[in-house]
């Protein structure tokens, strides 16, 4: 495993492209290595369960409300929204809104076992949306497309 060192750079500091938090998770989420079984059942569970969260979420008014900005940027080949058919489909920025405000308005508190920095509701949204605007396909066996 591999530490990465996080904090927050002023806006005067430099900070190159690959060394951007952003940077890394994309490389992490491109990294070809093998995912065993366990794995895999992990990140099935993770999705399931921001998917749930998001569900119960969708008629809270912060959520509607992340999911109306979403909707006022449409994009063909874009990213799905929760809420909405999977035939729209919006700019992956506002679908990563979107859906990670929904994922998180009742999982807030989830400190994710409070072993690590973050949730992966603050991960999972961003990189689906980015996936699904990429039309990356997936390394699960039985599907060819990411979906929300």
């Amino acid at each position: 495993m591999k530490n990465h060192l996080v904090r927050v750079y002023s806006s005067k500091e430099h900070l190159d492209r690959s060394n951007q938090l952003a940077w890394k998770m994309a490389e992490i989420a491109t990294d070809k290595t093998p995912v065993g079984p366990e794995v895999t059942e992990m990140v099935i569970n993770r999705i399931i369960d921001n998917a749930s969260v998001a569900i119960a979420s969708l008629n809270r008014r912060p959520v509607a409300s992340a999911r109306a900005m979403a909707i006022a940027h449409p994009r063909p080949n874009g990213a799905t929204v929760f809420g909405m058919p999977n035939t729209q489909k919006f700019s992956c920025e506002w679908a990563t809104w979107a859906n990670g405000t929904a994922v998180r308005e009742l999982d807030y508190h989830d400190t994710f076992l409070a072993a690590d920095y973050s949730h992966p509701g603050d991960s999972i949204p961003p990189l689906l949306a980015v996936a699904q605007q990429k039309e990356s396909p997936s390394r699960a066996p039985s599907r060819n497309r990411y979906c929300l």
